[in-house]
This record gives structure tokens, C-alpha cells and sequence, in this order.
């Protein structure tokens, strides 16, 4: 290949890498403007800096392996997440996981009475951290019209709870406000604690 090839080449690849990120070929950034060289030139342009915490959170933001604890029939309405009109898998988290270690998000769905809540616990003791928990539907929150000694009258008397998702059954589309709130809540998320 000819000298002039090469640096035809490297000032197509230059120009290809300015559209990607929205600047024009023409203009010229003022850290692109102190470089000489064209690889230099390509990686002042296309270089990102941030930090350490915010990639690794938002890495999580978008990577979340719901554990579905279905115990009722707000199971049904978490079903038809899945389905098209409302596709949860644009937030990252459509491949449930069917066990605790591999989660990192715990869906309690529906009721919980006392002789399952050691078993809830359990669960979420076994997953690894960094978990979260979201209460689906008014009888993970609250007990809903449950009010009798055999219901945990809400989750968090059990376990810690990050988010709650209202309704009797929840609309898929609370369902989805719920998620992009823990999203919201894990990018603000700080370092953990050593």
C-alpha cells in the first residue's frame, strides 16, 4: 500500500470515528487541536474518562438478574413483563435467575405468610452482594387485604426493601417505573464499604 493510501486510510477512519461521535469531520475539538499525529488525533476524539465507580454502576444499572419469588398471582402480571408491549429486557433484566447466588435482584411477588418468610430469608441471605429487593404488588408491601395473623404485613419486616411496586395486581408499566427507579438508586450508588 502507498504512502498516500495509508494516509487516505487513516483520514477516512479519523473522519468515520468524528460521526460516531457527533462532531463533523470539519470541526476540531480543542484537545484534538494540541495533537500532531493521526493516532493521536483519533484517540483524543474517541477517548472517555470517568470514574472507576460510575463505570462499575453502570454496568449494574443495565445488567440486573432478577430472582422472581412468585408466591400469588401478581406472578402472572410479572409474566407478561416478558411479553412485547412492554419488554423488560430494554432495562437488562429479562433472564430471570432460579437461584439465589446467581441474582442479584430479588422480585418478591405476592403474599408472604410467616411459615415462608424463614424461607425468604434465606433466600436473600444467600445472595451475593451487591442485592436488592423490590416488594411487587400491595401484599409484598403491605400484606394487602390480608390483615390476619398468618400474612407478613409487608416484606420489610423480613428483609430489607429497596423499591415497592403498588397495586393489586401492579400494571406492567409500575412495574417498569419500579425498575428504572432501582436503576436510578444503583447509578447513585456509592463505593461499598470495605
Amino acid at each position: 500500500m502507498t504512502k498516500e493510501r495509508r494516509q487516505g486510510a487513516t483520514q477516512m477512519s479519523i473522519e468515520f470515528q468524528s460521526v460516531l461521535f457527533n462532531n463533523s469531520p470539519m470541526q476540531s475539538s480543542p484537545a484534538a487541536s494540541n495533537v500532531k499525529s493521526g493516532d493521536d488525533r483519533m484517540l483524543g476524539e474517541s477517548v472517555v474518562l470517568t470514574r472507576v465507580e460510575s463505570a462499575i454502576n453502570w454496568a449494574r444499572k443495565y445488567s440486573l438478574f432478577p430472582y422472581p419469588f412468585a408466591t400469588a398471582c401478581c406472578a402472572m402480571e410479572y409474566m407478561s413483563l416478558s411479553m412485547s408491549p412492554y419488554d423488560i429486557d430494554r432495562f437488562g433484566a429479562l433472564l430471570p435467575r432460579f437461584s439465589p447466588r446467581q441474582a442479584d435482584l430479588l422480585m418478591v411477588i405476592g403474599t408472604v405468610n410467616q411459615k415462608l418468610s424463614p424461607v425468604l430469608k434465606r433466600v436473600y441471605e444467600q445472595m451475593a452482594d451487591p442485592k436488592w429487593v423490590m416488594a411487587f404488588g400491595a401484599c409484598a408491601a403491605s400484606g394487602g387485604f390480608y390483615d390476619n395473623y398468618a400474612t407478613v404485613q409487608g416484606i420489610d419486616r423480613v428483609i430489607p426493601v429497596h423499591v415497592y411496586v403498588p397495586g393489586c395486581p401492579p400494571r406492567p408499566e409500575a412495574v417498569l417505573d419500579g425498575l428504572m427507579e432501582l436503576q436510578r438508586r444503583i447509578a447513585k450508588q456509592g463505593p461499598p464499604l470495605a
